[in-house]
C-alpha cells in the first residue's frame, strides 16, 4: 500500500492510498452532504461544494474510468478500481 496525506487551504485534510487492485482518495469535508455533488467524466472526478455563501468546483484526475463514490459522516470517498 502506498499512501500520502496533504491538507488544503483551509487545512481540509486530503489522504490517497494506492492498493495492489484499487486507488482510494478520501477528503474531509466540513459541510451537509446534500452540499456535495460529484460526477465522474471520463477519469475526472469533478466535486462541486455549495455551502450557501460559496460555490467551490475542484477537478481530480482519476488513475482510470471505474470509479465509485460515496460521501458518509463529513468524509467523501472516491475509489477507482484498476
Amino acid at each position: 500500500m502506498n499512501s500520502m496525506q496533504r491538507t488544503g487551504r483551509d487545512e481540509q485534510f486530503l489522504r490517497q492510498y494506492e492498493y495492489g487492485d484499487e486507488w482510494i482518495l478520501a477528503a474531509d469535508i466540513p459541510v451537509e452532504e446534500s452540499s456535495i455533488d460529484v460526477d465522474i467524466v471520463g477519469t475526472t472526478a469533478i466535486v462541486v461544494i455549495d455551502n450557501g455563501n460559496q460555490v467551490t468546483e475542484t477537478e481530480l484526475e482519476l488513475p482510470g474510468p471505474d470509479a465509485t463514490v460515496d460521501i458518509a459522516n463529513g468524509v467523501l470517498t472516491i475509489t477507482v478500481a484498476k
